[in-house]
């Protein structure tokens, strides 16, 4: 009989992988914190906030980052979804990759041009290239004006500083005769240089993020 319980118990909430011994929420999404991270309530009636793994939407404060909200919330608000846990970050939430039915919607979030691929805890390599296209069609934020497209962990090291992310009026106004990392300003610039004026010199790795030890 105990064993029946927990064998219930895995199948409606946990469901889980025995050879990967991997755990899967099934819950309805029931609040949109910001581009990246949800609550859920689950069949037993607990809420769970979630993280969304491996990307990263614009904070709040940060143009697009309303967009970006309500992007996600076009994705899951409402809606049945299954979480593949990732494991728990520093804050408590749940992290993991978020499915409405087949749709990966951390993926769709970096296709339709509304967060970032992760870099600093990427393990699906597949989002970096969602996110050169996007960057390519010029979808979501990547529409913007260049002085505005700054990576979420960058805005967050300067605390939001707008002062921090200008983009030098060359830059915004034609190209120069920039090519190496070290004239670059900020993360913004070099993607500026990057995608606008076709600097290849600062991708060394090809993966569309130019000059990465400022865009990370």
């Amino acid at each position: 009989m105990k064993k029946a319980i927990v064998g219930l118990a895995c199948a409606v909430f946990l469901l889980c992988n025995g050879a990967g011994h991997a755990e899967e929420i099934v819950a309805t999404v029931v609040g949109i914190t910001d581009g990246d991270t949800i609550t859920i309530l689950t069949p037993d009636h607990r809420q769970v906030r979630v993280r969304l793994a491996e990307i990263d939407a614009p904070e709040a404060k940060q143009p697009f980052g309303q967009r970006a909200k309500q992007t996600l919330a076009d994705f899951v608000f409402g809606k049945q979804i299954k979480v593949a846990i990732r494991g728990t970050d520093q804050y408590g939430r749940t992290l993991g990759r978020v499915y409405v039915g087949s749709q990966n919607i951390n993926a769709e979030m970096v296709r339709a041009g509304a967060a970032w691929a992760y870099r600093d805890y990427l393990t699906d390599y597949t989002l970096v290239s969602l996110e050169w296209e996007a960057q390519k069609n010029t979808r979501g934020l990547w529409a913007l004006p260049a002085n505005q497209i700054v990576a979420p962990w960058e805005w967050r090291h300067n605390r939001g500083s707008e002062a921090a992310f200008t983009v030098s009026p060359q830059a915004e106004g034609q190209c120069g005769g920039k090519h190496y990392c070290r004239q670059m300003s900020s993360c913004a610039e070099a993607q500026f240089y990057l995608h606008q004026c076709g600097v290849r010199s600062l991708d060394g790795d090809g993966d569309g993020v130019a000059c990465e030890t400022l865009c990370r």
